[in-house]
């Protein structure tokens, strides 16, 4: 690998760029093609979409991706039955949630806490495209703010908890706030795939089916 290639990797990992090394493994020829340079449904594309490399003919595809990352809003008991599934599928996970009864150390050992309102700590986050946000707090004065600066970002999944009546009002509050139907649309409220999940390890199971379904399939 030449000098040059390594470096353009080395500044996509640091600003968090998706990009794909390809190389001729015929000529020794090198390229660096990111995400947006991908057709949707091409074979470029869905290395992306599915974190694999691959040989395509002449040429490897060798996928650079930044790492996956969940931000949880709301320390609740949904929250620490989603923590070790997330886990085990490669994200990188942080909890806010400006209540000190729900977010402490002993709740949630060896996890990135945050006790902070939301609106406080989200904006040095850099909620890209390889990140999930998911408000669980079922506190409209701690999701809100949240799901607002979601909206606002590239996320790939935005989802938050509550009933149909509850998100309904949810809606209602956020178009008040200036976000048209198409925006609103990307919410998965209720949150989670209709399994028919009961009690929290359930719905953790249900939002990260769901979650993955974003990622890989591109939607909810």
């Amino acid at each position: 690998m030449k000098i040059s290639t390594l470096n353009v990797l080395n500044d996509a990992k640091r600003a968090r760029r998706a990009v794909a090394l390809i190389t001729n493994t015929i000529t020794g020829e090198e390229r660096i093609e990111t995400r947006a340079d991908a057709q949707a449904g091409s074979d470029l594309e869905k290395a992306f979409r599915f974190d694999k490399s691959a040989m395509l003919g002449d040429e490897f595809i060798a996928i650079h991706n930044p790492p996956l990352r969940l931000v949880i809003i709301g320390a609740v008991l949904i929250t620490q039955s989603l923590i070790p599934i997330a886990r085990a599928c490669g994200y990188d996970i942080t909890v806010i949630d400006p209540r000190g009864a729900f977010a402490t150390g002993a709740r949630f050992p060896d996890i990135t806490l945050l006790a902070d309102w939301p609106q406080e700590v989200l904006p040095d986050f850099k909620l890209d495209a390889r990140t999930g946000v998911i408000a669980l707090a079922h506190d409209p004065k701690i999701d809100d703010p949240a799901l607002e600066m979601a909206l606002r970002s590239e996320a790939f999944y935005i989802g938050a908890l509550g009933s149909k009546k509850s998100h309904a009002a949810r809606i209602e509050r956020l178009t008040k706030s200036g976000f048209d139907a198409t925006d609103l649309a990307r919410i998965a409220g209720p949150i989670g795939l209709s399994i028919g999940a009961v009690g929290a390890p359930e719905i953790a199971i249900s939002i990260m089916a769901q979650l993955t379904q974003a990622l890989r399939l591109g939607r909810l």
